[in-house]
């Protein structure tokens, strides 16, 4: 429910969507839900729930996907943590009341310290919001610069143990990641509706045009991946409810399906709108006409393909998870430091783990045409996902004793691998809504039909990719890239005027007192 919650509101306002996720999924009520005190729940969760506004502080200006560089300390004195360092795009953080922020421990003679996450009043002495930060979409979000100056913060407004701060802020995410589904599927409802009614009114060749193809695929392909992304955000979130469950890999491919699906959906409503599409709301009623804010949509959405885990790191991310399996039975047989004894060891553990796998993966379900007959006219998609599967499993298992120790490094095909099976886990979820709707009587034949148009629709991208995985321009792409790096294509870059402002690619920010005016200015 709070995700239909975030759907709704983020369809009027991204920005206040994006205020209560952060809020919500990321700041001091999820991690203090899943790891805080008694004493802690009481003290900060009736103040988040009643009026206060919390945000999360783990970026820095040197450290984003990679949080092992995190340099922001935190040092015991007493009964106390002394917090020094600079974080960036702290959204919520230029109104924030309550922050969660991760600092790294030092090593001490009663324990080994670490990234550690500690409960913190942000009106507290030494904290400055250097300044708001300013966006090509999500305008309305309080995004900062935040530095901590020797900013004191009780030891029992630690969460957890010393060292646990990257497990508690990965956890959080986990779950905090559903909340970009959400807004992307209010996104994709409104797009439909604007899309319809726009189509419907639009007349161009004696036709509305949404009855001319190229704009009616466009219309169908709203509709089929509106009702598959909310299949998945609703699986997902009745995951993350039954608190049993471990939804890293779902969590993480709803995110990485819904941004990317989310962006392409915004993208072709632009395209439907035409000139209108590009044009702001405010200039359309200005001139007397219905003010559709689709080009801010456009602008609003592209963030979600970059926060909470970039696609590129989710892709990574959902590929370490499914080769892990591999790793643990054969890591040391493909590790190419390892002496012969280990790989010896390895090599047979590995035998008789595939010697059990491998001929599970030949023959399934998928091929018997009697299967998953309950679904109906969606069985056959369910077949071709259950065969599929199989084979993406072939597929990596090739890749693992092709490449063996190397597999890490071909990230374009890992990549693709993560694409396939989203597709299928999206299909699985698209199926199992519909007949769920059928069986209750909600619009069933209307919900099969979107289920079945995005199988379809699915499908040819899963055709794609699986061809891809082997017929690619990867290794040609790897050597071009070498050269655009060392400076072979200069020249390239040649009748051009750079009109970037002089500065560093990235500030250096060191510790100490702040010398910008403090900009914090928390909501009444």
């Amino acid at each position: 429910y709070y995700n239909k919650a975030l759907a709704l509101i983020g369809s009027v306002s991204p920005a206040v969507s994006a205020l209560l996720s952060a809020h919500q999924s990321i700041g001091v009520p999820q991690p203090l839900k899943a790891f805080g005190t008694d004493a802690q729940k009481a003290e900060f969760l009736p103040r988040c729930a009643r009026h206060d506004i919390s945000a999360f502080l783990l970026t820095e200006p040197d450290v984003g996907s990679d949080p092992a560089r995190l340099a922001t300390s935190a040092v015991r004195e007493g009964d106390e943590y002394v917090l020094d360092g600079v974080k960036l795009w702290t959204t919520n953080g230029v109104v924030a009341d309550l922050l969660v922020v991760m600092a790294r421990v030092p090593a001490h003679p009663d324990g080994p310290g670490g990234i550690t996450a500690f409960v913190v009043e942000a009106d507290s002495e030494g904290i400055t919001v250097e300044n708001r930060n300013s966006f090509m979409g999500l305008r309305g979000i309080e995004n900062g610069v935040t530095r901590l100056h020797r900013v004191r913060v009780p030891a029992a407004n630690r969460i957890g143990a010393e060292g646990a701060g990257l497990r508690i802020a990965l956890t959080t995410l986990n779950t905090g990641r559903l909340s970009l589904p959400a807004m992307c599927v209010g996104a994709g409802k409104w797009s439909l509706r604007i899309g319809r009614q726009w189509a419907a009114e639009r007349v161009q060749w004696g036709r509305p045009v949404g009855r001319h193809e190229a704009v009616g695929a466009k219309l169908s392909y709203i509709a089929a991946t509106t009702f598959a992304l909310e299949a998945v955000l609703d699986l997902s979130s009745q995951m993350a409810d039954e608190d049993r469950n471990d939804i890293r890999i779902e969590a993480a491919i709803a995110k990485l399906h819904a941004s990317e699906a989310a962006w392409r959906m915004a993208d072709e409503l632009v395209q439907i709108r035409g000139g209108r599409g590009y044009e702001t709301a405010e200039s359309l009623a200005a001139r007397g006409e219905r003010g559709v804010p689709a080009e801010q949509l456009l602008r609003d959405l592209r963030i979600n393909r970059i926060f909470e885990g970039s696609t590129e790191i989710m892709r990574l991310l959902i590929a370490r998870e499914a080769v892990d399996a591999h790793l643990k039975v054969a890591g040391d047989l493909i590790d190419p430091d390892k002496p012969l004894a280990d790989k010896a060891r390895a090599g047979a553990k590995a035998g008789g783990f595939y010697a059990r796998w491998l001929p599970r993966l030949v023959a399934g379900s998928g091929q018997l045409p009697s299967a998953y007959a309950e679904f109906g006219q969606l069985a056959g998609h369910l077949r071709y996902v259950e065969r599929h599967s199989r084979k993406l499993a072939r597929a990596t298992f090739y890749a693992m004793s092709r490449w063996q120790g190397r597999m890490e490094t071909k990230q374009g095909f890992l990549g693709r691998i993560v694409d396939i099976g989203a597709e299928l886990f999206a299909m699985s979820a698209a199926c199992v809504r519909a007949e769920h709707l059928a069986a209750r009587g909600e619009d069933g034949r209307a919900a099969r039909q979107l289920a079945d148009a995005f199988c379809r629709q699915a499908r040819v991208r899963v055709d794609e990719l699986f061809d891809r995985l082997w017929n690619n321009t990867d290794d040609l792409d790897r050597k071009v890239a070498r050269g655009v790096l060392d400076g072979a294509y200069t020249w390239l870059e040649e009748g051009v005027i750079d009109a970037s402002t002089p500065g560093p690619w990235i500030a250096e920010t060191p510790s100490g007192p702040s010398e910008a005016k403090n900009v914090h200015r928390p909501i009444p």
